[in-house]
């Protein structure tokens, strides 16, 4: 919870699933950079990096930490989920990779350097828009609490019965976010007192995490999702998706999951998987987050 909010300092709720992505670093005596991954390959030198549209996040977090490499190294990603679901796979990515290279230049990597790290990735990849929320999950694990100005990342004591469907497609996040900047302008007053009632929403759910009171948490997804559907990031389909699973007497709300138009709904409670005509995937919330590992 807290999406799109989140970027004007309003709080958000997110977690970890137990969806890993795997980045393997092996280092080369040359200055060779070899990148191998489902979205493709990509080969070049330390002094001559070039873009790929298909390996953005990882090129990047490359750059950043350039000044520091003085050899280059293959580095092999392999995730467990798909590409085509987002799931924040973008964020797991880059802190998996920045990870890697601060391993591999023998740089502080404690969760705030790695945190800071990657949101200077992600900031450039996105001309400067994402609050970091899911980085935080990538890093931390578990079920946080984040707030990017002032910063707070908080571990939240929750066992939440969630569930996630995808609805079949997804638009990339930076997309998103110049839609919902593109329609926002004509209208900025009503859209600051949306993101400030998605903070108060949002806020509530703290407070019912706090008491363990999930039914109500569950109202306030729906809420929630309301606001999302005034801010422009639903469609057609992700109400389907929705209304569907809210009709279970199992579910106590659900709401679009992440940055919207398209991607997963997430629901609190568990619904009869054969009669919801979207995808189901399986998740828990995993508690540990980026492991680094050196051998």
């Amino acid at each position: 919870m807290g999406e799109h909010a989140v970027l004007f300092s309003e709080p958000s709720i997110v977690c970890a699933v137990d969806k890993r992505l795997d980045v393997r670093l092996t280092a080369r005596a040359d200055d060779q950079v070899n990148v191998v991954s489902a979205l493709g390959q990509y080969h070049a030198t330390l002094s001559a990096l070039h873009d790929d549209t298909s390996l953005t996040f990882v090129v990047s977090a490359i750059r950043h930490l350039a000044p520091q490499l003085t050899q280059g190294f293959d580095l092999h990603i392999t995730a467990g989920f798909s590409h085509t679901v987002g799931l924040g796979s973008s964020a797991a990515v880059t802190v998996g990779v920045v990870a890697a290279l601060l391993a591999y230049v023998d740089a502080d990597r404690n969760p705030n350097a790695v945190f800071d790290r990657a949101l200077a990735v992600l900031h450039d990849v996105q001309h400067g828009r994402g609050s970091g929320a899911d980085l935080a999950a990538s890093i931390y694990g578990g079920v946080i609490g984040y707030q990017v100005t002032p910063r707070r990342i908080e571990t939240l004591a929750a066992s939440l019965p969630l569930a996630l469907y995808y609805v079949g497609y997804k638009m990339k996040t930076p997309d998103v976010l110049a839609h919902v900047e593109a329609i926002s302008a004509s209208q900025p007053e009503v859209y600051a007192s949306l993101y400030s009632l998605m903070g108060e929403v949002t806020h509530q759910a703290y407070d019912c995490i706090a008491r363990n009171d999930i039914a109500t948490l569950g109202r306030l997804l729906n809420t929630y999702h309301g606001l999302l559907c005034a801010l422009g990031v639903s469609d057609a389909n992700l109400d389907d998706l929705v209304h569907r699973l809210r009709a279970e007497d199992s579910v106590l709300g659900a709401k679009i999951s992440g940055s919207g138009l398209g991607d997963c709904v997430v629901a609190l409670g568990h619904s009869d998987a054969s009669i919801i005509p979207y995808k189901p995937i399986p998740m828990a919330v995993a508690p540990q987050g980026v492991h680094i590992e050196v051998v």
